[in-house]
Formats: C-alpha cells, structure tokens, sequence
C-alpha cells in the first residue's frame, strides 16, 4: 500500500495566520470538501483542491461540519454556541444555538435528523419539526454518531464515557472506559458495512486505545494500544479499513479489527481530522497547522501462483488460495499485514513485517485446499520477491539471493551481476530444485538450490520481464522489455521464432509445442512453427494448462477454456494426423473432432480416424473403419478401393463411382446409384449396353417411385406396367376416389381380387355408392348386404331382404343392434322378434323392464312385463320342449304387469303433490294389490306406500275399521320421516272415529254368483270368501265387475260354443229382444242393455253357479250345450287367446252395466272409463295398442 498525494493546500487568515483544521465533511457523492478552518466554513473541488467559495457565518471558530446522507443540506457549528444550517447550494438558511460551543455534530442517515452537541448538552433538530429538543449531559461532550439504521446516536464524553441513546436522546447504553477521565473519549465512528451482523462502533480516546464495542455495550476484540493521542477515527465506505490520525502527526490506515497496516501521509503538525472520499480510495487530512491534504491510496497485488492454485493478499491481513480449476477458495486469516506470498507444490509462505509463515497442505490429493503451518520464521525480512521450494525459502532483494532452510539457517547466497528481475521454481527434486532468474542486464540463469554456482542458460541484449521453459526442458520462451517473445532451445542456444505485443508468456504444460503469449489486449496461441493465433483477452497470462489458460487481469485470476481448434487445423492442413489428434485431447468442440477423423479417413490414417470418430460417438463411420480393418487383415491393400467407399460413406458419390471404376468394382457403383434412387446417374453409369441391368434398374425405378414423394406418378406407373393390385394400393391409401372408380371400371368383372380391393377403399374413404357400384359389379350380394348394413342404410338393406330373404338374419339382428344403441329399445325388441332372434326380444325387454323398475316407472314396467308375457306365449307356441316352463312364465309376467300397472297409481299418490284419481279408485286400487300381494314383494312396490295411501282413502271415505288396520299394520313397518308425523296423526284421528266399516263400501264387495257381502281386504286373494268364485275387476276404477267365469263341459268346443250361442233365442219375445243392443265392433265388444223390465222367467244359467255351502274348494261353473243355446251372444265376453291357451268365457249378470274389453289384452273396463281413457291416451291404457290398429 503507498500513498500517493494528490494535492496540497494550506489556510491561513488575512493575516497570514495558520488556521486549524478542525473537522473536514464530503458531500456524499464525493464532489465537494466542506471544511473547518477558523471562523469560516471553506468549500473544495475534490478533483483538483479548489476553493469553490468561503461561507462566512459564525463570529467564532468553526469545531464542526457535517453533511446529510441525501446530500441536500449541510451543517456547522462554532465557538460561537451557534449552528447553522446550509444548503447543498452554499446558501444559510436556518440558525439555532446552545447555551456553550458547539463541539461535535452528525446527521441521522435515514431520518436526517441533525444532533448537535456541546459542553453541557446535545440538541436533535429535525426539518419537520423546525423545533430543537435539547438534553442535559454530565459531562462534555467530544464526538458523536448514529447507528447505519439511525435508530441509536453515540455520544463520546470527556469523562471516557460512551453514551448511546435513541431517536428522542434516552439513554439506552452507557459504556465506561476503565481510564475514566483520564483518557477522555476523542472520537468515535460507527462501521457503515452491510455485511456485518452487529453494529461495531469503534472509539479511539486519550489513554492511547482503540477499542470495538457493540450496540448493547459488549466490547467486540481486545483493546489495540496507540503510540499517540488519537484525534479523528474514520472508516473506509464499505467498513473494510479504519484511518485514524493525532498526535503522532501523520494519519495510519488500520483493518476493520484495529491492526495496523501502514501510514499515509506524515505531516509537520497535529493531524486534527481525517476522512475518507466515499465509495473510493482516496483520504483527506486536516492539521493544526491548518494544511489540507488529499491523498489517493495504492493497493499493490501481492500473490503467487504455482500451476492450477493461485494465492493472493484480500483486506490486507488475509491470503486467499483459490484453485482455478475447482474454483474452490480457503481463506488464511493472518491478522497482519501480508507484504509476500509464494506458493509451491503443497508450500505455501506469507511473509508477515515480523515474520515468515510456512504453511503445507493436508493430503497429496490435488484437490485439497486444507493448509497446516509448517514452520514460523519469527524474524524481520527485508525482500523485493519471495520463492518457496519443499524445504527451502528463498530471498530476493535487488542483486542477491538467499536460501533458507525452514528453521531460518541460511544455507547458501548468490550474488548477481545485475538486478533480479524474474524468478521461478521449475520444478526438480524436493531439496534440489531449480530456480530460473532473468536479469535486467539480460542473463538468463538457472540455479539449484543445492549448488552454490549459477548457470548460465543465455545472454540477451535486453532486460527480462518474463521466463517460462517448456515442459522438457528443451525450450525457454523469454518476454523482453520492448516486449517481444523470443523463443530459443536451451540446448542448441539457437533462437526458433519471435514474436511482437507481448507482456508475459507460458508453455503448455502438456503439449511440448505450445506456448500462449499476451499483449495489446489479445491472447496468442502458437503451436510449433504454425502463425499466430489471435483472440481477445484483457490482462496477463500466468499459466496454460492443456485447454485452460490462466489469465490475471487487475486483481481477480480466472481459467479461461480456450478451444485448441486453431493449433489442430494447422497441423491438419500439414497432415500431420498424430500431432493434430494430441492438440484435440487437450479441448476442441464436437465439430472439430469430427472435421479430425474426416480428414484422419481421408488420409487413410485409420488408427487416428477410429480414435477420433469415437470421441464423437459416430458408429456408422466405425462400422467402416472396423471392415476395411477386417479387409486389411484378409489381404486386401487396394488403397483408392478403400477410399472410395470413404467417399462413399462422406456423399461424395462420383468421386466414389469414379473410383470404383478405376478399381474394376462397377457393380458396387451400381448398387450404389440404385440405393440412392439415382437412377439418371445409374443409367448414364451402365449406358444402353446391358439389358440385364438395364431391367433391373427398371424395377427398382417402380419401387423408388411407390416409396418417394409423388404417389400419383408411382401409381400411373404401376398401372401402366400393369400391376394393379400395387396401383390401387398407393391410390387408395391417398383417398384418390375418381382415379380409383375409373378403375374399378375399367377392370373385369372376372378380375374379382382387384375390384375387392378397390370396394374396400370405397369403404373406407365411406363412398358407399362407389362400393355398391362395385360389389354389383362383381354380383357379390352378400358382401353388398353388408356394405348396407355398415353404412346404416336400412332401407336399401330391407328392400334386398325382400327379393334376398337369406339374409334376413345378416339385416334384422344389426338393425335391431342399431335401434338398441340409440335407445329405441321397443323397436329394437320387434326388429329381434322379426329376425327370430327370440332370446335376444326377451333379454331386452327383460333389460328394459329392469330400468323401469329401477328407475320407478312402474307404468312401463308393467307394459314391459305384459309384451314379455306375450313373448313367452309365443315361443311356448312355437317351442314344444319349451311350452311348460313358458307358460309358467306368461302367468307369473301377466300378474307381475297387472301388479305394477296397479301400484303406478299408488305411486303417484304418494310421491307426487297432486292425484288424478278419485278416493274410491285409489281406495279399490290398494285393496287390490294387497289382496294379491304374496310373501314376496316384487321389487320396486312399497308396502308401506300402499298401507299408507290406504289408510289415507279408508279415511276419507269412512272406512274407519280398515282404516285403524292400516295404521296399525303400518306401525310394524318402517316409516320414512316424510311420513313419520301425516302416520301419526291420522292413527291418532281414525281413533275418534266409530270402529266399523261404511255400508255403502261393503255392499260394493258383493260377490255375484253366490250375493255374500266379502270383507274389504281378504287374506284368500280376490275372490269370493264363500264360493271362492275370483272376482273380475274394472282395469282402470278396479271396481268389481258383475262377471262371472264359466267353463264348457267336456266335448263342446271353442267354434261350437260361439256358434251355440251366436243362436237367436226363441223363448225371449220381440220386447226382450229389442232391450239388447250389440256394441261390437270390430275394436272391442261391449255389451249393453236398454232400461226395461227384468225378464222374470227362470235362467238356466242360474241353476248351474249354485253350488255345495261349505265346501272348501273352488266349484267352477261349467254349462252345457243347452245352457249355451240359451244365453244371448250380448251377455257374453270371450277372451279369445291364442294357442296353446284355452279361449275363457265370461257371463254378465247384470246386462245394464255397459262393460268394454281390449281386444288385445282382454282387460275388461266400464266402457265409458275405456272411452275416455283412449281419448286421452290414444291407445289402451293397459296394452298401449294404437285405436287405429287393426285387431
């Protein structure tokens, strides 16, 4: 470090008297000087030391200034007990005052609020307050200062106390110098670094001490003694350095810790303050004898270097090793100012003033960065260079050279003829190695440092700057002081080359032919006696290690990756393969590799090409090398043979061809022309000679075409040679439909494989009309039903059916797949049932009625399982084997359709907020399904709903006995909540109600063959309790209707029995007669009876539904021929089922009732209940059959 004087002032007064320098202020951005001399505040140019202008305000002498941190405003204060304020443009513009001089002052740096002090109290005046707050102090105050934070102010007292108090000057910590008043506290300053964890203050007073403190008062480090009377203390922008100045009249720069580093300026008197140019190296002092200097400091590098680990001096007291390679970096913590470091294998030694460290690392591994000390050289050196060997230190100072062991004998001294201007270990055995030395008068020496006699390598003209030997031994490169770069053989002393613009060189330490150079901005590559290669690089080279070259600029030493692509080409353009492919180990880029193998197969060096080509992974090019190797080894030695498949393999076809011409090999050019589709070049190549190759070079063009990028000419080729099955091919798969029908018809219809072909591109490019066209063509019907099928086009597929019934199946099943999938399931389930698919109807009506039930369509569901009913009594028609089990299942499917038709009311009763029905149906309708309610409920029906909305009904209609059943019954179930309070109350109501039935409800339970009153819900079923006739009930009111079933005696057959009774009766006059009208039609049959009398005379139809009281088996009524022939044909329903099942016959015994039943179904219903209800439905309520469908 030197300080180096920038300028120079000195201040006197008009009387020619010295003024002190008190206190001296930068603005902050470092322009301007403000300073303390006299009475008068004096403003610098800090550029050149001009006075800018005096300010004159204070009628005493000015102890103060400071600037505030935004740079805005200054302050001063004076003897004269005032401050004043003054603006970055020199003009006053606030005044206050203190009851004694003021002594020290300070801005806040975040709040810019000013703290004044004097000898009894300190001030804090703040710009928006415009007010000054003011606080007694027990003692004088000297200096102050705030925290970087401001949040805490320091003042420093003449009784050697430190206080430090808030923004509103509390007191908050108080430290006490052990000196007390006897080293009063002269000047404090608090670190402004960002780094640091804690704030340190550092406090300099008269007991001669430096000493560190915390914020909370802690002392931070021991106390540094002085040798003077410390008057300033100030600390570098980043905290990094501590000047301090006093009595010893000079100014000294300090490390942050207190350890002393150097001096900067000596002066003749007091150095009274001292400060630093913010964010800069340069300091500024103050003295009694009021000189002002300024002063710019000069941080020399010191460092060392030994192959890839660099050392070098930070902040002065640390050594930082850092490996260029690993970029890893230890730092050494010395504590003192480091003045030489040199670095060697595992040494490492850091001259300090007093002594000579030698440190050494841990482990062999060339990536350890642990260093140990080794030795300690307590001893003062006076030295310009410092080497280090394994056991020896050597000194240079001027023209003599010193070794020394470790324990500090000196061992052995050379003195020189001239000044020592470079020096280098080059490396040898520990204890014995060799040093190179340049001088300025131009020798060049190499010493052993176990030989006391110098040798003399070489004599220049000129002084040395810098050496280098190449790894051998064999070559020393030299930069001379008009910086040129000689390079000589060290055995033969003759020169090899020089080159210009050269500051510092190095060899290669693993290539023996390369050496870099530096200059004028640019880094040199040179390789053996190839030009120069150039490119841009700032500072200087300090060592190249195969593709790293390591560069010093300024300060900082970074490894630079530098391609050795340049050294290699040149060697590639002498063909020197070997040389070209060691340069490449060392580092090139991908390209270059590969650039080396071309060239290396070219050359026909197969070894360096094979290396080369594995570098880049290129296994085509090693398959290559690795034949013509194989041939080689056979016998083959046809050089140009070889490189024409080279030449081959690089594109270079003609060359190639043209080679394999020369070598007799004109098949291989051939094939090679036809592989490559070149067919013009294949052509030129065999002439019009050959027919042979001639044809096939055709049938290879055919091919080439298919696969290349115009399929419409590959397809026209192939037509026109007639391959047609290949044409259609290519033209199908690019969707050509008008080139692929005029083909198709074109073609014979004998030509069954092609027109197939093009069928099925028609299909897939979904032109059905192109395939129908085809497949007639070619009579293919089947596969024309198909297509149809396919393409949903049912129509044409039915009207093929009916010329073609065969495929019947191949049309009906897919349809109904179709109708199936969409949804249309009832459709679905006809078109199975026209196919003959019954299995298939019945699984999905069986699937349908499910979905019903599931999702509580209990209508549908009850549709559903009549259509079922009806399927199985048409496969128990068709089916002999299967009839029984059938017709079982018609009977169970008939009662589960009318169950669910049922409950789909009671349903709707309860789920839904409005009925449709009347009380006395939905009252009939629940009697009826509990009367048929087995053990097992079918799934879907609730029995609670039904007791439920029973009970509801009973109510209403004053069935009160049924109605108390019904709650009770209830009670055994589980109720919903939603029913929970309706149940409640209604069984709490119904028992305000009389305990019987109404009248009028149990009359209506009359049966008609034997007239006894039945119970309103019987456990037998619907039938009657005495004669067990079963009831016929209504299918919409589900009343009971006055029928009754009768059966024909043995003999008497279905035909005969109608024609019998389809007699005119002789015995009923015209009167009786005209009573009757007949409703049928061909719809349905109705029977109904105009008002008149009864007829009175006895019915034989009477006598025979009398039967045995008592018995407790069913009597059916069966009649006779006679009974027949007496009945009226109006009086009677026939339910005329289909085969297997038996016709059933009803007889009406009270013919005024006008009853209706479905042709379809044989449900019967009171005929105005069936008129409306297909008015309102358009169908039968219970069958759905359309009104307008023919029976």
């Amino acid at each position: 470090m030197r300080a180096v004087p920038t300028w120079i002032d000195k201040v006197h007064d008009r009387d020619k008297v010295e003024q002190c320098i008190y206190d001296i202020a930068f603005k902050p951005d470092g322009s301007q000087l403000i300073v303390a001399a006299g009475n008068r505040v004096l403003v610098y140019d800090t550029s050149d030391g001009t006075l800018i202008q005096p300010l004159k305000g204070h009628k005493d002498t000015v102890y103060c200034v400071a600037y505030a941190k935004d740079g805005k405003r200054f302050a001063s204060g004076s003897a004269d007990k005032s401050i004043i304020i003054w603006t970055s443009k020199l003009e006053g513009i606030l005044k206050y005052t203190h009851n004694d001089s003021i002594q020290c002052v300070a801005y806040n740096p975040v709040t810019h609020q000013l703290a004044s002090c004097s000898s009894g109290d300190f001030g804090l005046w703040s710009p928006e307050q415009k007010s000054v707050s003011k606080h007694k102090v027990s003692s004088k105050i000297t200096c102050c200062g705030w925290t970087n934070d401001g949040q805490y102010l320091a003042l420093g007292m003449m009784n050697g106390v430190v206080s430090i108090r808030n923004k509103n000057g509390e007191e908050k910590v108080k430290i006490e110098r052990p000196g007390g008043s006897s080293s009063p506290i002269w000047s404090i300053a608090w670190n402004p670094s960002k780094d640091e964890h804690n704030d340190l203050l550092a406090v300099a007073d008269w007991g001669q001490k430096l000493s560190f403190y915390q914020l909370s008062g802690k002392q931070f480090g021991k106390d540094r003694t002085l040798t003077y009377d410390p008057c300033c203390v100030s600390y570098f922008s980043k905290g990094e350095y501590i000047v301090m100045g006093g009595s010893d009249k000079q100014a000294s720069l300090y490390t942050k810790d207190g350890v002393r580093l150097g001096t900067i300026g000596e002066q003749n008197s007091w150095v009274w303050t001292c400060r630093v140019k913010p964010d800069s190296n340069y300091v500024v002092l103050g003295c009694q004898d009021g000189t002002i200097a300024f002063f710019q400091l000069i941080f020399s590098t010191v460092h060392g270097l030994y192959k890839d680990r660099y050392a070098y001096r930070d902040s002065m007291t640390d050594v930082i090793v850092q490996h260029l390679i690993t970029e890893q970096k230890v730092r050494i913590k010395c504590r003192e100012l480091v003045k030489k470091i040199a670095i060697y294998r595992n040494r490492l030694a850091i001259q300090l003033p007093e002594k000579i460290l030698i440190y050494e690392l841990y482990s062999d591994d060339s990536s350890d960065m642990h260093y140990r000390i080794k030795e300690k050289i307590c001893r003062k050196f006076e030295c310009n260079l410092l080497v280090v060997c394994s056991q020896h230190i050597i000194l240079c100072q001027e023209k003599r050279l010193q070794c020394l062991s470790f324990t500090s004998v000196k061992e052995k001294e050379w003195l020189m003829e001239s000044l020592i201007r470079y020096i280098k270990v080059i490396g040898g055995p520990p204890g014995r190695e060799g040093l190179l030395v340049g001088l300025k008068n131009g020798a060049i020496l190499k010493i052993f440092v176990d030989n006391p006699f110098a040798i003399t390598l070489l004599k220049l003209t000129m002084s040395v700057r810098c050496l280098d030997m190449s790894t051998s031994r064999n070559k020393l490169a030299v930069v001379d002081e008009h910086n040129t770069c000689l390079v000589y053989d060290v055995n033969t002393k003759e020169l090899l080359f020089q080159e210009p613009n050269a500051n510092s060189v190095a060899w290669n330490t693993q290539c023996e032919d390369m050496l870099c150079f530096s200059g004028n901005g640019y880094l040199n590559i040179k390789a053996s006696n190839f030009p120069v290669h150039q490119q841009k690089m700032q500072g200087f080279v300090v060592g190249y290690n195969g593709s790293k070259i390591f560069c010093l600029h300024v300060y900082s030493m970074s490894a630079v990756e530098v391609p050795q692509s340049a050294p290699m080409y040149q060697y590639l353009e002498r063909r020197m393969f070997r040389e070209a492919y060691q340069i490449a180990c060392l580092g090139v880029t991908d390209n270059d590799w590969r650039d080396l193998a071309t060239e290396a197969l070219e050359g026909l060096d197969f070894d360096t090409a094979k290396k080369a080509f594995i570098r880049v992974r290129d296994l085509r090019y090693l398959e290559l090398i690795n034949s013509i190797e194989e041939r080689k080894r056979r016998g083959e030695t046809d050089n140009e043979l070889f490189l024409a498949d080279v030449y081959a393999y690089q594109g270079k076809f003609h060359e190639a061809a043209k080679l394999y011409k020369r070598t007799g090999h004109d098949a291989r050019a051939l094939v090679m022309y036809t592989d490559l589709r070149m067919f013009e070049y294949a052509k030129e190549f065999v002439g019009v000679t050959d027919p042979k190759n001639s044809r096939l070079l055709m049938s290879k063009q055919a091919d080439w075409a298919k696969s290349s990028k115009e399929p419409r000419a590959a397809a026209e080729m192939y037509l026109s040679a007639g391959e047609h099955l290949k044409a259609i091919d290519i033209i199908g798969e690019h969707g050509w439909a008008d080139m692929l029908i005029d083909i198709a018809r074109k073609l014979d219809k004998a030509e069954r494989e092609p027109l197939a072909k093009c069928a099925l591109y028609f299909k897939r490019l979904k032109h059905h009309g192109y395939a129908s066209e085809t497949y007639s063509k070619m009579g293919d019907l089947q596969a024309l039903v198909q297509l149809h099928v396919e393409a949903r086009h049912w129509d044409e597929a039915f009207s093929l059916v009916e010329k073609h019934t065969q495929f019947r199946d191949d049309v009906y099943v897919p349809y109904a797949q179709w109708l199936a999938e969409n949804d249309r399931f009832e459709e679905a389930q006809k078109a199975f049932h026209m196919a003959g698919r019954q299995s298939e109807a019945v699984k999905v009506l069986e699937q349908l009625t499910h979905n019903a039930v599931v999702e509580s369509r209990f209508n549908d569901a009850a549709y559903y399982y009549w259509m079922l009913s009806m399927q199985c009594l048409d496969i128990a028609r068709e089916s002999e084997e299967q009839k029984v089990e059938m017709l079982k299942k018609f009977e169970c499917f008939q009662h589960l359709a009318e169950l669910y038709h049922v409950y789909h009311s009671i349903q709707r009763y309860t789920d839904e907020p409005f009925s449709s029905h009347m009380p006395e149906t939905l009252f009939n309708i629940c009697r009826f399904l509990l009367n048929n309610l087995t053990k097992d409920v079918p799934r879907g029906i609730s029995k609670l709903n039904t007791l439920y909305a029973l009970a509801k009904q009973s109510q209403k209609l004053g069935a009160y006995k049924l109605a108390r059943y019904s709650y009770e019954k209830l009670q055994e179930l589980h109720i919903p909540p939603r029913f929970q309070e309706s149940i409640e109350l209604g069984s709490l109501t119904v028992r305000s109600k009389p305990f019987h039935d109404s009248e009028d409800l149990i009359e209506g339970m009359m049966c008609y063959r034997c007239s006894t009153n039945n119970p309103l819900l019987n456990s037998q079923g619907s039938m009657c309790i005495n004669c067990k006739q079963p009831f016929i009930y209504s299918a919409s009111s589900y009343e009971v209707l006055p029928l009754v079933q009768f059966y024909l005696e043995e003999g008497v057959g279905d035909e005969e029995a109608v024609s019998l009774i389809d007699l005119e009766v002789p015995h009923l006059d015209k009167r009786a007669a005209a009573r009757w009208q007949d409703m049928s039609s061909g719809e349905s049959q109705s029977l109904k009876l105009d008002d008149g009398a009864d007829d009175a005379e006895e019915d034989p139809f009477t006598a025979k539904m009398s039967f045995e009281q008592g018995g407790s088996s069913f009597v059916p009524v069966k009649v006779n021929r006679s009974v027949l022939r007496s009945m009226s044909r109006r009086d009677v329903l026939i339910k005329r089922w289909p085969r297997p099942l038996k016709w059933e016959y009803f007889r009406s015994l009270l013919p005024d009732v006008s009853i209706t039943m479905c042709p379809t179904c044989f449900k019967m219903f009171h005929s105005e209940d069936y008129e409306l209800l297909v008015l309102q439905h358009n169908c039968c309520p219970y069958c759905r059959r359309p009104i307008d469908e023919p029976n």
